[in-house]
């Protein structure tokens, strides 16, 4: 390994054999009950808790530690109304006027999408996730990113499951193309709209559709090669 400045590795938590299996176990079963949903309550969410999941996400690894992300988190009713104006134009493109395409279109319906999307407004947070093309660990510089689209997926599913793990439903939406928040949230043009994540909880009436409850089998996700 090349000589590099370092601190000990202080706060790694090694678990008896047992224990490690047990805890394997409860995540196991805890992710398990995170659905994506499309009925939101307007139940209000502490910032508080909407910044801790932040953080969460911002541990997350990425290329050269340069960190490529940044979330932008709307709890404001205009702006929201703004998001969802913009992403419906979008959204009415693909589903009816023919962008998605029909092959696209079919794999959808199982899940019952189309180009409505009042959770845009009713959830009490959206937060918008940008890929930064240039930066660096420090906030000022302006050098090449690294692995971009992997580091900042990474995060988002940091933050997937950190806001699940507080008790929170959550949707991820992906309108095409998402220029659109850069405007909204003031983002530099060199940023790229990765990722609108909405969040809040789920309203009482909440449904899941029964084709995303169908989940690969271990032996198709994983091999294992001992």
């Amino acid at each position: 390994m090349r000589e590099h400045d370092s601190v000990p590795l202080s706060d790694f938590h090694e678990y008896p054999l047992a224990e490690m299996i047990a805890r394997s176990q409860t995540f196991y079963r805890e992710i398990k009950r995170r659905h994506t949903i499309r009925s939101f309550s307007d139940r209000p969410v502490s910032r508080e808790i909407i910044e801790n999941c932040i953080r969460a996400a911002g541990t997350a690894p990425s290329g050269a530690n340069h960190q490529p992300w940044h979330f932008t988190a709307i709890s404001s009713a205009k702006v929201k109304k703004a998001v969802r104006q913009k992403a419906e134009l979008e959204e009415r493109a693909f589903y009816d006027e023919g962008k998605g395409g029909e092959i696209w279109l079919n794999a959808l319906q199982p899940l019952g999408t189309d180009a409505d999307k009042p959770y845009l407004e009713t959830a009490p947070w959206l937060i918008a996730i940008f890929a930064q093309r240039r930066g660096g660990v420090n906030i000022e510089q302006q050098q090449k990113n690294y692995y971009v689209p992997e580091s900042v997926g990474i995060a988002t599913g940091f933050l997937i499951n950190a806001l699940h793990h507080c008790g929170l439903a959550t949707l991820t939406h992906t309108p095409n193309p998402m220029k659109f928040l850069n405007e909204i949230c003031r983002r530099d043009p060199g940023e790229r709209a990765f990722l609108l994540l909405v969040t809040g909880y789920p309203a009482a009436d909440a449904t899941v559709p029964e084709h995303a409850l169908i989940k690969k089998s271990l032996d198709d996700i994983a091999t294992f090669m001992e």
